[in-house]
């Protein structure tokens, strides 16, 4: 199943995905949809970004190609990659 590499930026806690370029992308739409094989270098790659602290946690997630999307089959993943679900003009200083 194709997969991107997910993690969340160290310095601001956004949710990042890996790019083509294997670099951190705040958009689900321009990571790097990754067949199996390719799935364990890049995840590699990231998590040589997390001991550069870049990213914190990188991890693969399962997508799916809709209407030339792509979109997250788990409902976290879908949630995470859509943003905050809190009104940001709420949050505190």
């Amino acid at each position: 199943m194709p997969s991107v590499i997910t993690a969340n930026r160290l310095a601001d806690g956004a949710v990042v995905f890996l790019d083509s370029g294997m670099g951190w992308v705040v958009s689900l739409q321009e990571a790097a949809v990754l067949e199996p094989d390719e799935g364990e270098r890049a995840l590699a790659q990231a998590r040589e970004d997390e001991g550069r602290q870049i990213v914190v946690e990188p991890y693969a997630i399962d997508v799916v190609k809709s209407d030339g999307q792509v979109v997250a089959k788990a409902l976290r993943e879908a949630i995470r990659a859509r943003g905050p679900t809190v009104r940001r003009d709420l949050n505190r200083p």
